[in-house]
C-alpha cells in the first residue's frame, strides 16, 4: 500500500512540475499576429497527387483574383491584404543575377523552355509568366499575355518594399548558391538583414556558414527542432535546431509542443526565432505541408495568438486575421 501512495504522489509531484514549467498562464508575449504570405496572392490549385513533375499551371482553380504569383502585384496585393511576410521562390542567373520564380524548368508557366538557372535575367525577363495557366484543360488560358516581363529580380523586389519582411526560398540543392547569395547581400550593404530569412537546404546551410546573421530555415532542421524540443523542451531546454529560425509548426501537432500556446512562443523568442502555425499535416502517405487557408482552420488558432500564421490564401487569412483580438 505504501509502494501505491509513493508511486500516486510522484506522479502528481512530476504533473505539478510539469504544469508549472509548462503553463502558458505566466507568459504574455507581446505584438500581434503575424502573417506569412506563401507566394503572394497567387493561383490556387488542386494538390491531390502532386508529385515534383506535376506543371501546377495547368491544374488551378478558377481564377478569383488577377494575381501572378511571384510578381510585385501579387507581393504588394499580399502586403495589402495583411501579410507582413511573403515567401517568394529565386534562381540563379547566367548573369549574376537572382531570377524570383517558382518552377526549376520555364516550360510548365512561361512561353519559354529550359532549365530557369541557365538562362540570363534579360532572356527570363523577356518571357511571359502567365502563358501556361489553365483552368479548364488547356480550353482558355486566362492569363496568357497578362505575365509579360512581369519576371523580377531580388534586388528589384527588396527595393520595390524596403521596409517588407521576405522568406527567401532556394530551389536548388547547390551549395555555391549560398556563396552567390552572400555576394549578392555584400552588394547591398545597407540592407536590413534582420526582415529576411532563407529557405532551403545546402544553399541555406552554406550562406548561414558565410552570413552568421542570417536566419535560415530548413525541412531538416525544423524536423530535428520539433522532435528534440519534444524530447528534451519540458524543462524549458531549447535545441540548436531551433534557434535563429522560423519554426512552423502544423495546426494539428501543435498542443504536443511543451508550453503551447504562449509559453513555447516565448522560449522561441528567447532563442531568437519566430514560430508560424502552419496548416494541418498527415503522417499518412507522403509529408506535405499546406497553410491556413479557410476559415475553419484558422478558428484552430489559439485565441489571442501573438506569433505567425502561414497561409497559401492571404486574401482570406488577411480579414479574419484583422478581427481577431
Amino acid at each position: 500500500m505504501r509502494k501505491r501512495w509513493f508511486a500516486l504522489g510522484f506522479a502528481a509531484l512530476t504533473g505539478a512540475v510539469l504544469f508549472c514549467l509548462n503553463t502558458s498562464l505566466f507568459a504574455h508575449p507581446d505584438g500581434q499576429m503575424r502573417l506569412l504570405a506563401h507566394r503572394g496572392v497567387h493561383q490556387r490549385y488542386d494538390t491531390a497527387g502532386l508529385d515534383n513533375e506535376t506543371c501546377t499551371a495547368t491544374r488551378i482553380f478558377e481564377p478569383t483574383n488577377a494575381f501572378i504569383e511571384n510578381t510585385l502585384p501579387s507581393m504588394r496585393a499580399a502586403f495589402d491584404a495583411g501579410a507582413d511576410m511573403v515567401e517568394i521562390d529565386v534562381h540563379p542567373t547566367t548573369d549574376g543575377e537572382f531570377a524570383v520564380f517558382h518552377d526549376w524548368t520555364l516550360d510548365c508557366r512561361t512561353d519559354g523552355e529550359g532549365v530557369t538557372r541557365e538562362h540570363s535575367m534579360a532572356e527570363l525577363r523577356a518571357l511571359d509568366v502567365g502563358y501556361g495557366y489553365t483552368a479548364d484543360g488547356g480550353a482558355t488560358f486566362p492569363f496568357r499575355g497578362h505575365g509579360a516581363s512581369l519576371m523580377p529580380t531580388l534586388r528589384e523586389v527588396l527595393t520595390a518594399f524596403p521596409d517588407r519582411a521576405f522568406l527567401i526560398n532556394f530551389k536548388s540543392r547547390d551549395p555555391s548558391e549560398g556563396d552567390a547569395m552572400s555576394a549578392y547581400l555584400e552588394a547591398t550593404p545597407e540592407l536590413d538583414m534582420s526582415r529576411l530569412a532563407f529557405f532551403g537546404a545546402a544553399p541555406a546551410t552554406r550562406l548561414r556558414e558565410l552570413r552568421p546573421d542570417a536566419r535560415i530555415v530548413s525541412r531538416r532542421g525544423l524536423k530535428q527542432c520539433g522532435l528534440r524540443y519534444l524530447a528534451i523542451g519540458w524543462f524549458g531546454a531549447i535545441p540548436d535546431q531551433c534557434h535563429n529560425t522560423l519554426v512552423f509548426v502544423p495546426v494539428n501537432y501543435a498542443p504536443l509542443m511543451w508550453g503551447w500556446p504562449n509559453r513555447f512562443l516565448t522560449r522561441m523568442r528567447a532563442a531568437g526565432s519566430e514560430v508560424y502555425i502552419a496548416g494541418p499535416i498527415s503522417l499518412r502517405g507522403p509529408l506535405t505541408s499546406t497553410g491556413v487557408d479557410d476559415a475553419q482552420t484558422f478558428a484552430r488558432v489559439p485565441h489571442g495568438w501573438r506569433g505567425g500564421v502561414s497561409t497559401d490564401a492571404i486574401e482570406v487569412i488577411g480579414p479574419l486575421a484583422a478581427e481577431s483580438p
